[in-house]
């Protein structure tokens, strides 16, 4: 258009949800992940064990799915380190996510990774209030030091929303959330009405907008970092600076950014490694500089 610069052009309207929202059909050789994840999640959980520093399955409630895993530093813990799993709030479990605690731990935090009861037997508003009650648990379990949250995808979504002013989590455990960082999150669910997963979310207008963090109030002074892969569905590089740029006008201190090649499933490689530019920010509140 003359006389004008493009900032930001959204492209076409989504003609197809599904597709927007489909990460498996989008990346080559997706079906590859979940398997080596198992793997490689399995052999962290067993030398941890060995070590006698895993403390699995430890109950937070009486609902099947309602436990956490905890690895402990080789130390006393300097701090709490969560990390959320994805699935649409529907699929996954913690056994395939242990190693990705692997970073955070070697920094000398404790690390843990809450289970939650799977859509459709609950719907996300109970999700979000289970891993609240999973986060004043774990507070309790390691009572010192700085909480840092992670989450992917799903798990995005769920970290964001303990920032909420509305999050159901006690009042010294929001005290203690220091840093954030949703991977890849779904942080409006409004356009999840229109997939056909929404037969399983069981979402309506009224939850959708109740739930999504884009649309809610964060506590004051409260900070969160938004990653996404250059290489994700678009739906999600816009869900991932939408927080960002939502939050920032409402006093959050906010920072988007986007992995270059990374895809949906890759870019939470990066928790693997404590070197890493992201587990030393997550660690140290160090710069951020180095990981877009």
């Amino acid at each position: 258009m003359n006389g004008f610069d493009d900032i930001w052009t959204g492209g076409a309207p989504v003609a197809d949800w599904d597709a927007a929202y489909d990460n498996s059909g989008s990346i080559s050789g997706a079906e590859a992940f979940v398997p080596r994840w198992q793997s490689e999640a399995a052999a962290f959980r067993d030398s941890l064990s060995a070590k006698g520093r895993a403390r699995l399955r430890v109950p937070y409630g009486a609902a099947p799915r309602r436990h956490y895993d905890l690895f402990l530093p080789d130390g006393p813990p300097r701090g709490l380190f969560v990390f959320v799993h994805g699935g649409y709030w529907k699929s996954q479990d913690i056994n395939n996510w242990s190693h990705f605690a692997g970073g955070m731990l070697a920094r000398g935090f404790a690390a843990a990774l809450p289970e939650y009861t799977l859509c459709p037997n609950i719907g996300i508003a109970g999700i979000v209030a289970e891993v609240g009650a999973c986060l004043d648990a774990l507070a309790l379990a390691v009572p010192e030091g700085d909480i840092v949250l992670a989450g992917h995808s799903a798990g995005g979504h769920l970290v964001s929303r303990m920032l909420c002013r509305n999050a159901p989590i006690l009042p010294g455990t929001a005290a203690r959330i220091a840093r954030v960082l949703s991977i890849s999150g779904v942080h409006d669910l409004r356009p999840l009405l229109a997939t056909a997963m929404n037969e399983t979310l069981r979402l309506d207008a009224i939850s959708a907008a109740a739930e999504s963090p884009a649309l809610l109030l964060p506590r004051p002074g409260v900070s969160i970092t938004c990653l996404v892969g250059g290489a994700e569905l678009p739906e999600f590089r816009r869900q991932n600076a939408l927080l960002a740029n939502a939050w920032a006008g409402l006093g959050a201190r906010t920072v988007a950014l986007e992995a270059p090649g990374r895809h949906h499933f890759d870019v939470v490689d990066e928790l693997l490694d404590p070197a890493s530019p992201l587990v030393a920010h997550l660690a140290d509140g160090s710069s951020q500089e180095g990981m877009s």
